[in-house]
């Protein structure tokens, strides 16, 4: 009996032990996927045309939120970007837009934006670039710091905020694409002096110049039904054709549309990102030894595609069966590289979008567009009028009324007053839908609705005095097209897919927000959240 109870004790402590070690096991390299303006309806409307390899592997052996949101407005690629890897909201982190009005300068600034840097690998401004303006820590810093530096950060993206802001303050590089005339990937002085040689290798091959090619559907056009017709009056296309339908000849249209620009607005964008991802994994060394690296990866072309065809277009339909298959090159090269098991993935996006407002007004869905221009001259004039002054509205931009401190004081002019007397006219225009005041922002606590998304998204120092919102699905843009911006679930409803190392396999339709990522993979790798986290670690993937 003693015996048998020896070898029950001995049994249960190795099954603890064992089970410790497997719970304490941290990935060698952590791949964070960002899709820029992926809807979380991509996953479910293009479900039968994706292969296992892909975004079904993702779902079927990782965990999938369902209903996954961001937390508050504006829903931009900044924001969105750093939102996802700092745990936090504009409010903390400081990016409340891909560029805003400068109320203390008197200008607009560019979320990544850095004259004190210089471009590395063109003599283009194009590379001077940093995360400067994100005022708090990334996931992946907080894991250079646990690490002593010893585990590399690398960021990859197309657009350079796609790339930077994720990387976060202490990356080892961060990477993005040059198009124009030169089709280089660059960088910034703020990383490094030179390109590394792979880079430089990458860059002299023909990597970029071989997408040059014609773009036609992946697979027969007349099976694509889970999108609109191919010619239609609400996507925009490109120079030089005069129709937004297949095939195209990017090689033929690259002159009118600036050069290697135009990959960027084709799936071969995403290919490219690819490409050079699976370089910099072999180049960096990524997952190598037993510090967790990272690789923070932004597929950008998705974004670019939206914007010019629109939600239901054949295109976008195209860009994502395509994506699937680089995500899927994507695991089998990680697989090879790293070794299952030996990796984490999460895929989510910086925002979503909206169907273009001129298709949903032809199937009697409200929708229109708002002419910023128009309404800021109109604001200007009633102002002056009201308080007999001139110049008591400094800016009008992203949605944001930013007052003259300056003439106000000089004029006697209460802010509170100046406030109350804009947002009761901004509500009488059509088209608007809500008008909140800094001095609301400030004062009170919003826990539910558009109020505390418009909280979330107000940072103290950057943001206006008054903020209004527009009807659901009216837009400031062209009427061909999608865009994103608002804080309706068109575009704060992401996909978030957990995959690999530590991941157990489910789903859940409980309520997730993009803040809840960052501090989900500190606890899974046991370090501490970013500095300014607000998010909490998503509980029901991570506990037994």
């Amino acid at each position: 009996m003693k015996y048998i109870l020896i070898l029950a004790f001995s049994f249960l402590f190795s099954f603890q032990l064992s089970a410790q070690n497997k719970t304490e096991k941290k990935p060698k390299l952590v791949v964070g996927i960002v899709v820029d303006q992926m809807r979380y309806d991509y996953l479910t409307r293009f479900w039968e045309r994706y292969g296992d390899d892909g975004f079904k592997r993702l779902i079927k052996n990782g965990y999938n939120f369902k209903n996954h949101h961001f937390n508050y407005v504006p829903t931009y690629t900044g924001p969105g970007h750093a939102s996802v890897w700092t745990g936090t909201s504009p409010m903390n982190h400081g990016i409340i837009g891909n560029s805003w009005f400068n109320k203390f300068e008197d200008r607009f600034v560019y979320c990544a934006g850095d004259e004190s840097v210089k471009s590395v690998g063109t003599s283009d401004d194009a590379g001077k670039m940093s995360p400067h303006r994100m005022k708090t820590t990334s996931v992946a810093d907080q894991n250079r710091l646990f690490t002593q530096m010893k585990g590399k950060t690398i960021g990859v993206a197309l657009k350079d905020r796609g790339s930077i802001l994720p990387a976060g303050h202490t990356a080892n590089a961060a990477y993005w694409f040059h198009g124009r005339n030169e089709g280089k990937w660059i960088t910034s002085s703020f990383y490094m002096e030179e390109l590394p040689q792979w880079v430089k290798e990458f860059n002299a091959s023909d990597k970029a110049e071989s997408y040059f090619k014609t773009w036609n559907t992946l697979y027969d056009i007349e099976t694509y039904v889970e999108s609109g017709d191919d010619i239609n009056d609400f996507e925009g296309g490109f120079k030089g054709k005069s129709t937004a339908s297949f095939p195209y000849d990017l090689d033929k249209l690259k002159k009118e549309n600036g050069n290697y620009e135009i990959i960027k607005i084709s799936p071969f964008g995403s290919d490219l990102t690819t490409d050079f991802a699976k370089a910099a994994i072999e180049g960096e060394e990524l997952g190598q030894d037993e510090y967790t690296d990272f690789l923070t990866l932004s597929y950008s072309s998705t974004d670019y595609l939206g914007h010019n065809f629109g939600v239901n277009s054949k295109e976008v339909q195209d860009a994502y069966l395509r994506l699937d298959h680089n995500i899927a090159d994507i695991l089998e090269y990680l697989d090879e590289k790293v070794g299952q098991g030996n990796y984490t993935i999460f895929l989510t996006a910086d925002h979503g979008a909206v169907d273009v407002p001129a298709y949903l007004q032809s199937v009697k869905i409200p929708g229109g567009y708002f002419n910023d221009v128009d309404f800021t001259e109109k604001l200007q004039d009633f102002v002056a009028e009201e308080f007999d002054e001139e110049g008591l509205i400094m800016n009008v931009s992203n949605g944001q009324v930013f007052f003259n401190y300056q003439i106000l004081e000089e004029a006697g002019i209460e802010a509170e007053n100046l406030e109350k007397t804009i947002a009761a006219y901004i509500l009488k225009q059509e088209q608007m839908d809500k008008v909140i005041t800094r001095s609301q922002l400030t004062s009170g606590s919003y826990t539910t609705g558009i109020r505390s998304l418009l909280q979330n998204g107000f940072n103290q120092r950057r943001s206006g005095d008054v903020i209004f919102v527009l009807n659901p699905a009216t837009i400031t843009y062209s009427r061909t097209g999608s865009t994103h911006g608002s804080g309706l679930t068109y575009d704060t409803h992401a996909p978030l897919i957990f995959y690999g190392a530590g991941v157990k396999q489910g789903s859940t339709t409980q309520r997730s927000e993009i803040p809840d990522i960052a501090p989900t993979v500190s606890a899974l790798l046991g370090i501490a959240f970013p500095n300014g986290a607000t998010g909490k670690p998503l509980f029901m993937m991570l506990d037994e």
